[in-house]
């Protein structure tokens, strides 16, 4: 399990994993209260300008860690965020109606941020 040395703040701006070659593409996180939200890097932007173009995921901070929970243990999907093949070597990840697909390179570099705790949140207290 993640250590708790490694929770970044409660507010973040968007960031992405240490080993994203380019930060153009990637999976990118922001953390903000309880909430954790989720959108790929391709679209980067004001996300009230656009939403069904530029979609971003929010859970909240315990269902992210249930997420990378899974993710990490190869699951792949657990509760209602969830990650799956998208063909190609693509995966996708969705909540709900939202859907985000990342490359091969993109998601290897989530998942190696993931291991190393980059993306841990504590869930904030009830």
């Amino acid at each position: 399990m993640p250590s708790i040395a490694r929770y970044r703040p409660a507010a973040t701006g968007w960031f992405t994993s240490t080993r994203t070659n380019n930060g153009n593409q990637c999976v990118e996180v922001r953390f903000d209260g309880a909430a954790v939200h989720i959108r790929d890097s391709k679209f980067r932007r004001d996300p009230a300008h656009r939403p069904a173009e530029e979609p971003v995921i929010t859970v909240d901070a315990r269902e992210w860690m249930r997420f990378l929970a899974a993710v990490l243990a190869g699951a792949g999907a657990d509760g209602q965020l969830g990650a799956e093949p998208a063909g190609g070597g693509r995966m996708k990840v969705r909540h709900g109606a939202v859907e985000l697909t990342y490359t091969p390179g993109e998601w290897a570099a989530f998942l190696a941020g993931a291991r190393d705790g980059e993306f841990d949140r504590a869930p904030a207290p009830a």
